[in-house]
């Protein structure tokens, strides 16, 4: 109850300051302090009671103690007025018993005087008025049981049980079942999300060893191929003999399967593109079929030279039949092929690329087939860090994204455009939004709050930080940083959630339009720390050594490193305990776009203007430990062209590089979705795993939100679109 109590007077006191109301606040400060149930803090409670008796306060005991009965005790059932009656008994006796231990006897005829007329008519105190006149009253055996420190502590003990089961069953806060309950509903979540997760990896496995089983064919379907090139030899053979025959060839073009026809190719040249080839494959067709080969082309031959009407109608008769028995032969083949095709093996691609031309011999065409198996084999075993579950889209902006982030939970996104639109989305269990923020002042940067993760932080370019209830959906508080650098570029808020950083810089002379530079060299900036909770500012960070524009920033697990990526190519790194840059160096020929801590904190990765993605040692000042180009399309500034010379370029400004809750891969942009790389060491440092993909326009942010075993990968691109893709990690 108690604990509940303090956190209902820390949320009053967070939204009075949010919004201002300091007198409302000392007030309620005063409130407090003079609270008589002290906060329903049981302990408190009792502290209060000793402290009257110890200090021979039988006034301020009185009033206490008929402020507790009338605030508490009265709300009570009549069954339990004995209990409440006999504890005012016990805690008069013990303020006497006190009284006479201290040997204040004053105060013990005091407390008679004062209180005989209300205790004379009481069974329970008949006797004790004697007990100022007893020279020993401890050694009385009426009175002895109360001197003994026995006594004492259990009336101490029961009356704060008593307190403490009545607070309980009042329910004035019952918070504490509420986060009960949300953390069993967790806890169930996750049970439930791990099961999710063993069934798809159960699944994925499954369907591994079933095109394991498709790889290896058995011998008559392997074959099945060079039936159709048999069928085709005798209805070539057939042709010269008779017309009937003719509709037989639109049959076995669509027999045939599709990966045999190439487009562009007449069907004659595949039929009869080598005589020996045909004879070859006969060799390892089935024999049935070999014998009617046989036995229509002797027939075909007789009717030629001799009695043509007759034996042609005879070949017709025979062919009749012959067509029967292949129909039903090859409809059973079909049925089967089908049904064995179903689910097409990986190298079903490689394999229609080498029939496109003509066809080799059928005999030495099965060992390519074979290598190329074991070929696809062999790479499957070498299995991916990370599977790709599945991608949804928010397609709710209709311009450019600036910004894309996940809050601290897991459980929102905040996404911002170059029209200034803010969308609050959610996409567990469904993609929902939560919050549309419309500004008439251009914003340039968001962040999210730490504590708590439903506030975000947006920074405009007219020189204003808003804070804003993404679930009151509305602004909390707004605070005007400097008229003379009015762009905020950035925002990062600490991990304790006291303060947070701010970006501030001048008009840029180039213009403000997405496809200039972002800013000159020359344009000067302000690195300042807010304090949250007083919404002012605590300082102003030194810039050396001139005063410029701060593009990025980023905060170590613990707040107490902050670095920072400037538009004069430089990284800075402050000591966020003594508030002041413990090393600075050059980093980038350009702009520095984007910085992050990494897994262990003892390096820094950066992104420049110079396409190169550098790591840094934080302990050795500029000293590079791996650096790699990357294309420019995972830099910027990324365009986007369109039809009649259209052309769209945009400068980076969100985050363009994030890690894995483990640190081992970075996911990076590029222009056709996100791209995953493992992190290695040495002059490689980077080794690709892993395309997302699913953008039609570059992608010009991400974030990599991660949880147990399934990560949550968000792109954002220039067509307004965000991909959010589930990940499942291998764990090796």
């Amino acid at each position: 109850m108690g604990s509940a109590v303090e956190r209902t007077d820390e949320h009053v006191r967070e939204y009075l300051i949010y919004r201002g109301f300091t007198n409302t606040l000392k007030h309620l400060d005063n409130d407090i302090k003079a609270d008589k149930e002290k906060g329903f803090r049981v302990d408190k409670i009792i502290d209060q009671l000793q402290q009257f008796v110890q200090s021979f306060d039988l006034a301020g005991l009185k009033e206490y103690w008929l402020y507790l009965d009338k605030r508490l005790f009265s709300r009570l059932e009549d069954v339990y007025r004995s209990t409440v009656n006999k504890l005012r008994i016990s805690l008069y006796r013990y303020y006497i018993i006190n009284t006479v231990q201290k040997g204040n006897l004053e105060k013990t005829q005091e407390f008679f005087q004062k209180q005989a007329s209300e205790l004379q008519g009481q069974a329970e105190w008949r006797d004790w008025f004697i007990l100022p006149f007893i020279s020993s009253p401890e050694q009385n055996p009426a009175f002895c049981q109360y001197f003994s420190r026995q006594w004492s502590d259990t009336f101490l003990v029961s009356l704060h049980n008593f307190l403490s089961v009545l607070f309980q069953c009042m329910h004035i806060l019952d918070f504490d079942a509420e986060v009960q309950k949300m953390t069993c509903l967790m806890e169930e979540n996750e049970q439930l999300r791990q099961l999710l997760f063993a069934l798809q990896t159960e699944s994925r496995d499954q369907r591994d060893r079933d095109e394991m089983i498709h790889h290896k064919l058995p011998t008559y379907v392997q074959n099945m191929d060079r039936l159709g090139d048999t069928e085709l030899d005798l209805v070539t053979s057939q042709r010269a003999v008779s017309t009937a025959t003719t509709p037989t060839r639109n049959f076995f073009s669509t027999f045939l399967p599709q990966g045999r026809r190439t487009p562009g190719k007449p069907m004659q040249a595949i039929s009869g593109s080598s005589p020996s080839q045909a004879a070859m494959g006969r060799k390892d067709t089935l024999s049935n079929q070999v014998s009617q080969v046989k036995e229509v082309k002797p027939a075909s031959t007789q009717s030629s030279t001799s009695e043509p009407v007759s034996s042609q109608s005879q070949l017709s008769t025979n062919q009749s039949g012959n067509q029967n028995s292949r129909h039903k032969r090859i409809q059973d083949h079909e049925k089967e092929r089908k049904e064995l095709f179903s689910k097409p093996p990986p190298q079903t691609s490689e394999k229609k690329g080498e029939l496109g031309e003509v066809e080799p011999p059928m005999e030495s065409s099965s060992e390519p087939t074979d290598s190329s198996n074991s070929r696809s084999c062999g790479a499957s075993q070498e299995e991916p860090p990370f599977i790709k579950l599945s991608q949804e889209e928010y397609g709710e902006h209709h311009s450019s994204i600036m910004h894309c982030r996940v809050d601290c939970s897991g459980r929102r996104v905040a996404s911002l455009d170059v029209d200034g639109v803010i969308k609050v989305w959610s996409f567990n269990p469904i993609m929902q939004t939560k919050a549309t923020i419309m500004s008439k002042s251009p914003l340039m940067s968001l962040e999210w709050a730490t504590k708590p993760d439903r506030l975000l932080l947006l920074g405009s370019g007219v020189g204003t930080v808003r804070l804003y209830d993404t679930e009151a959906k509305k602004n909390l508080y707004e605070m005007n940083i400097d008229e003379a650098h009015p762009r905020i570029l950035s925002l990062a808020c600490s991990p304790s959630g006291s303060s947070f950083v701010c970006s501030a810089a001048a008009h840029s002379r180039s213009g403000s339009g997405e496809s200039a530079p972002r800013l000159p060299i020359t344009v000067s900036g302000q690195l300042l720390l807010w304090d949250t909770k007083t919404v002012k500012q605590q300082l102003q960070f030194s810039l050396e050594p001139e005063p410029v524009a701060i593009n990025c920033t980023a905060f170590n697990h613990n707040g107490n490193l902050l670095v920072t990526g400037a538009a004069d190519g430089v990284i800075r790194l402050f000591d966020m305990q003594r508030y002041e840059s413990a090393m600075s160096w050059r980093a980038h020929e350009g702009e520095v776009y984007s910085v992050e801590f990494s897994y262990d904190e003892n390096t820094v990765f950066s992104i420049g203007e110079d396409g190169k993605f550098i790591q840094w040692n934080i302990h050795r000042c500029g000293v590079k430990q791996s650096e790699q180009i990357l294309p420019q399309d995972a830099t910027g500034p990324f365009v986007l062209s369109g039809y009649s010379g259209y052309k769209q370029v945009q400068v980076p400004r969100g985050r363009l590089f994030t890690f894995d809750s483990e640190g081992q891969h970075v996911l990076t942009c590029s222009s056709s979705g996100g791209l995953i790389y493992r992190l290695a060491s040495g002059e490689s440092a980077l080794e690709r795993v892993l395309s997302l993909g699913g953008h039609k326009a570059p992608v010009v942010t991400v974030d990599w939100c991660s949880a147990v075993d399934c990560g949550t990968c968000l792109t954002a691109s220039m067509d307004g679109k965000i991909k959010l893709s589930t990940l499942l990690a291998q764990k090796s």
